[in-house]
């Protein structure tokens, strides 16, 4: 596991930019694991300036998002769905059809997630993936208490995910209670997990994430076994930390 503590969210959001440009350099056809929230939103804004410099090139890549809310349609303007098309999709160039996010109105839910597993599977896996952390360390919508060989499927959110994600909705009462999120499993075969945290707010998570021990309580401690993480936060984020490997 890296650590690396920058000055702001700016320079959190441009390192990780770069992270993601480097993999399509080295492999243009590179399986992107993209994820929703305002962490990444930087990052993205960053990866269009470098599709619109004509530094970096999607043509070829695809992607696959964490999670989506369950219950609402693509089409609303809360679904991760519109979020990554308005945030990202309609700025570069990966083509439609190798864009995968999961269905929120799927029918067979069992089914929809052994799918989208499949389908990552048949596309030689996720090369890097990005995640951002929830206060109570979550990833993905993998809350607390959650089954660390669980694969993508569907989930109850936690009641502070809920609190956290009622600034995107009218009230807190619109808030989805339900996601299919990629699981624990899932998210740990990925190649390469690069995951950004800004703000004091996650300082506890991230601390605990790093230096805690590996509990189901703190779904991303997990990431301490993972064989290639770089995590990336800013110096709010990172200000309880008694150790930074930069």
């Amino acid at each position: 596991m890296r650590v690396i503590v920058v000055e702001n969210y700016e320079e959190m959001s441009k390192k990780a930019a770069l992270m993601i440009a480097s993999q399509l350099y080295l492999n243009p056809k590179s399986v992107l694991g993209l994820a929703t929230g305002s962490t990444p939103v930087g990052m993205y804004e960053e990866l269009i300036r470098l599709y619109e410099s004509g530094e970096i090139d999607f043509s070829q890549a695809m992607s696959f998002n964490l999670d989506e809310y369950y219950g609402i349609s693509k089409d609303k303007k809360q679904s991760y769905h519109s979020f990554m098309k308005e945030t990202f999709f309609d700025h570069i160039n990966i083509p439609e059809d190798k864009r995968f996010i999961p269905d929120g109105l799927a029918e067979d839910v069992e089914n929809e997630c052994r799918n989208y597993d499949k389908s990552i599977i048949e596309m030689g896996g996720i090369d890097i993936q990005v995640l951002g952390i929830g206060v109570n360390g979550h990833i993905g919508f993998n809350e607390p208490n959650i089954n660390f060989e669980a694969k993508t499927h569907l989930v109850n959110l936690d009641e502070q995910t809920i609190k956290d994600n009622a600034r995107f909705f009218d009230s807190i009462d619109e808030v989805p209670r339900q996601a299919i999120s990629m699981g624990m499993k899932t998210i740990m075969q990925s190649k390469k997990i690069v995951l950004l945290a800004s703000g004091k707010n996650k300082a506890d998570a991230i601390q605990k994430t790093i230096e805690g021990k590996i509990t189901s309580d703190l779904p991303a401690s997990l990431l301490q076994i993972h064989k290639d993480v770089v995590i990336i936060v800013d110096k709010e984020a990172g200000e309880k930390l008694s150790r930074r490997d930069i």
